[in-house]
């Protein structure tokens, strides 16, 4: 199988884990469905991104995001509802889970949704038509160019004392995407990902109680919380910072050898 044949079953891939995904939301089977639906998007669009081919991906990529800014403040309600349980707030997590469950409900008929299925059914046969012989030719080598300068960047990132940890989150959730899309072109070692894996978690952990706090400011029924979700949050960048630079070390290490 050559690379393009690589890419576009993969995709196939992602979208039958969408289909899949999507048919849960819709049916309300279980508390992980729009999460997992929100994990393919993202999936595609790093695949998408790390490819390269703006010109033949545009409207997907307008697609997948469209869906995804929709998505996110229901997604939100969802985690905040999981989190007031934890704290035994059952009626106010019960508001909340009212109105992800009314989305729920209208998902099926939602047109960005369709638009996204019918931009991912279109893009095989798009991809192939109009990619060009030159373009098949440095697919593979582009690509792997890609991940190789989105490493790059992380590893600047993480040797950085000053650089913005909210950056370095989203930089680690990409350079995961980008190997999981493409395991064969630039494959990290196990033990680099996995503590890339953890870093992620506490960078997440410690952006989602920021938020809860700001959402505290505006929502009176939440203060409550705000004490101690400002405690886990200092623990969590705490945690973080800890893996910060024995990780910029190991990562830049690894970038070293590649280019001997």
């Amino acid at each position: 199988m050559d690379f393009l044949d690589v890419v576009v079953a993969r995709v196939i891939g992602i979208e039958v884990d969408l289909f899949h995904a999507y048919a849960r939301v819709v049916s309300e089977t279980d508390a992980e469905a729009l999460h997992d639906f929100r994990i393919g998007q993202r999936r595609l669009r790093s695949l998408l991104k790390t490819l390269g081919m703006k010109s033949i991906s545009a409207d997907l990529e307008k697609a997948t995001s469209a869906v995804g800014k929709m998505t996110t403040p229901v997604r939100d309600l969802e985690v905040m509802a999981e989190e007031l349980e934890r704290h035994g707030l059952i009626e106010l997590a019960q508001l909340r889970r009212l109105k992800v469950s009314y989305w729920y409900k209208t998902a099926d008929e939602n047109p960005l949704i369709r638009g996204l299925f019918t931009e991912l059914a279109d893009w095989p046969d798009t991809f192939r038509r109009e990619i060009g012989y030159i373009h098949i030719r440095h697919l593979k080598k582009r690509t792997t160019r890609s991940i190789s300068r989105q490493l790059q960047r992380l590893s600047l990132a993480l040797s950085d004392p000053a650089h913005d940890r909210h950056d370095i989150r989203l930089r680690i959730k990409h350079a995961r995407y980008s190997q999981e899309a493409y395991p064969e072109l630039y494959p990290l070692p196990g033990h680099l990902l996995s503590e890339l894996k953890k870093l992620q978690s506490s960078l997440g952990s410690w952006h989602d109680c920021h938020q809860w706090c700001l959402k505290a400011k505006v929502e009176p029924d939440l203060e409550a919380l705000i004490a101690t979700w400002s405690q886990a949050k200092s623990e969590a960048l705490q945690a973080a910072e800890q893996r910060i630079t024995p990780l910029a070390v190991e990562l830049a290490k690894f970038l070293e050898l590649k280019a001997t």
